[in-house]
């Protein structure tokens, strides 16, 4: 005989889940008891959000659901927002909450709320655990998790449930997702009919392909044919960024020039588009066909011509694209590098002060190519997009979807535990930073030498551009007053304070060597936002 907690516990050791992130309380005290000792690892945070926005690197970065758990009412509340956030950008995760006894159901309670309805929005599945039925109820969460798109689900344990003994066997436990249904042939050969007539086809790609699997795929597709390629945010390292085809990235800095090159298109092949990032609509030219190749259908105004959709298994679909004879488009690929060249230069301009792009620039030098950088949401993100070469798939982790602002560090600090060997950068505003600053301690705690990069220009940067072409006061936007000073540790972690490029430079290279987390303070001067942005 087991208690649940320890039946949850066998259920996430079957499935290959190492850590369940989290924050303790009095009702989901027996679950971390029955991680003790176990295979699965209790990964003490500071705020519940940065359990679930840690679950969520978990998720991208192993392809397993990741865990996060809670206690009722605040705990649950606070973890909605790193839940949502695996909701919109697409990631397999269990968010556990615990609960108040059942025998305190429908009575007026402290703390307690309908865990359900609050969590039902933004998962794709919620339901209680009940005694007797642990694993099939943890099989089927975990196949709905894990099906396309893959997303959160919501397990609530009431307090009394965790505690009850249960002779449950998990008989032939298997979690066997719901495959993608093959895609139409007939479907993918009248859309190669308009590709091959197309005489400016432009390649865009989106958040799927992070998950397809399809990466040496999708080069091979685009490379044969000499097609230039735009892609989404959460895209970067599908395409590499200093490819010769490769335009650029779309809703981002300098989003204009981007645009001034692909102007001729007169189809785009859009492959693992998810609009949540950047709807079809923002960018693509009203009366351009588009093809699109995802695991679901196009979402997209009536008003816009989507003459072939094929959906299925998105590397299975580019394999069959192999088969397609040599394109002879019209595009221009000189122009292409005149155009990149070009765009390098906006995103660089010429700057008296210390300012962000001199910080990117130097990391990328620095920073060995298999570094990866977690990125926070501010103005910053949309010179980071455009600028940074991400140099490979899985190096570059941002929230798009769900766009969070505190993303950053937690993601960090993730991305460092399920990869230790590789170096692991953050890079935040000073906004971004101030919202999860307390999560410096966890790295200080995990002894994880993770670099975090603090781009300080003591306002809400973004904000402030918006406002300003508003012609609206720049009300609510200060961070720092005047009289503000550094401190040079945080938590136990090194703080060094920079203002010039040469300082940072060494600062970052310490910081790779250390063996503890380091704290870069860069001051920066935000100016350059006001042209980029």
């Amino acid at each position: 005989m087991r208690n649940n907690a320890e039946i949850v516990v066998d259920v996430l050791e079957r499935a290959g889940i190492r850590y369940v992130f989290g924050y303790p309380g009095g009702q989901n005290a027996r679950f971390i008891e029955a991680m003790h000792g176990s295979k699965v690892e209790f990964v003490l945070v500071t705020h519940e959000a940065c359990a679930g926005f840690m679950a969520d690197v978990y998720g991208r970065l192993t392809g397993r659901p990741g865990a996060c758990l809670s206690t009722l009412g605040p705990g649950a509340t606070n973890m909605t927002t790193g839940v949502g956030n695996a909701f919109l950008d697409r990631v397999p995760l269990l968010a556990f909450t615990a609960q108040m006894g059942k025998s305190w159901h429908g009575r007026t309670v402290q703390m307690h709320i309908d865990h359900g309805k609050l969590y039902a929005p933004i998962t794709k599945w919620t339901t209680p655990l009940e005694t007797g039925e642990v694993y099939a109820t943890m099989k089927k969460a975990l196949e709905i998790a894990l099906s396309e798109r893959p997303g959160p689900v919501h397990l609530d344990v009431p307090e009394d449930m965790a505690e009850d003994s249960s002779a449950e066997s998990p008989g032939e436990f298997g979690v066997t997702p719901a495959k993608v249904a093959p895609f139409d042939s007939k479907a993918l050969e009248k859309a190669m009919v308009l590709i091959q007539k197309a005489q400016f086809p432009l390649v865009a790609v989106g958040l799927s392909m992070n998950r397809a699997l399809a990466t040496g795929d999708l080069r091979e597709f685009v490379e044969k044919h000499r097609l230039p390629v735009v892609s989404t945010l959460m895209a970067k390292g599908q395409i590499q960024e200093e490819d010769p085809q490769f335009v650029g990235v779309l809703g981002r800095a300098c989003r204009e020039i981007v645009a001034e090159y692909y102007k001729p298109v007169d189809l785009i092949i859009a492959i693992g588009y998810d609009p949540v990032e950047i709807n079809y609509e923002d960018w693509v030219r009203k009366g351009v066909p588009l093809i699109h190749i995802d695991t679901v259908r196009a979402d997209i105004d009536p008003g816009y011509p989507v003459p072939w959709e094929v959906i299925g298994d998105i590397r299975e679909i580019l394999r069959a694209l192999d088969k397609m004879p040599l394109l002879n488009h019209e595009w221009d690929l000189q122009a292409l590098r005149s155009h990149r060249r070009k765009l390098h230069d906006a995103l660089t301009p010429d700057q008296k002060h210390f300012s962000p792009h001199h910080v990117l620039q130097a990391m990328r030098q620095i920073l060995p190519s298999n570094g990866m950088l977690a990125v926070d949401v501010g103005a910053h993100t949309h010179l980071i997009g455009q600028l940074w070469e991400t140099r490979g798939p899985g190096n570059f982790l941002v929230s798009n979807g769900w766009s969070s602002m505190g993303f950053a560090i937690p993601a960090a600090i993730s991305a460092k535990l399920i990869r230790p060997e590789r170096p692991v950068v953050a890079c935040v505003g000073d906004g971004g930073f101030l919202m999860m600053v307390g999560e410096i301690s966890t790295a200080v705690r995990l002894k994880l030498p993770v670099i975090f990069v603090v781009l300080r220009d003591n306002v809400l940067s973004l904000i402030k551009v918006k406002q300003s072409r508003r012609k609206f006061q720049n009300d609510g936007v200060g961070i720092f007053t005047s009289d503000y000073r550094s401190s040079d540790n945080l938590f136990g972690a090194k703080v060094v304070t920079v203002r010039e490029e040469d300082s940072f430079r060494e600062a970052f290279k310490q910081g790779l060597r250390g063996e503890g987390p380091l704290v870069i303070e860069a001051v920066v001067d935000p100016a350059e936002y006001d042209q980029l942005i």
